[in-house]
């Protein structure tokens, strides 16, 4: 179990459909700092990591190309290794496939 603090500073990354004001308070209360751009029609707006919030879509197109594998969506495997081993296999193949794609 994590100790006390563990999570203290981190930056969890948020889509813009959860910065209002019923989740950004309860994290900032937690010691986390969320990454989310606040709506365009916001009064007061506040500052944000757009660099940093960049890397939720890369996170999310990952996820997506996961999801493709019929295997891994529905969770076949019952023990949490095979999964896992499968899902390694899932991000090798995806790798491989993009990067076979471009000519060197």
């Amino acid at each position: 179990m994590a100790a006390s603090g563990a999570f203290m500073g981190a930056r969890p990354l948020m889509d813009r459909t959860y910065e209002g004001d019923p989740t950004r308070p309860p994290a900032e209360s937690f010691g986390l700092t969320p990454v989310v751009p606040p709506k365009r029609n916001r009064t007061a707006p506040w500052d944000c990591d757009r660099e940093m919030h960049k890397g939720r879509n890369m996170v999310e197109r990952v996820f997506n190309r996961t999801k493709r594998y019929r295997k891994a969506a529905t969770r076949y495997d019952r023990l949490d290794e095979a999964f896992l081993a499968d899902l390694r296999l899932i991000l090798i193949a995806t790798y491989l496939k993009k990067h076979s794609q471009k000519p060197n």
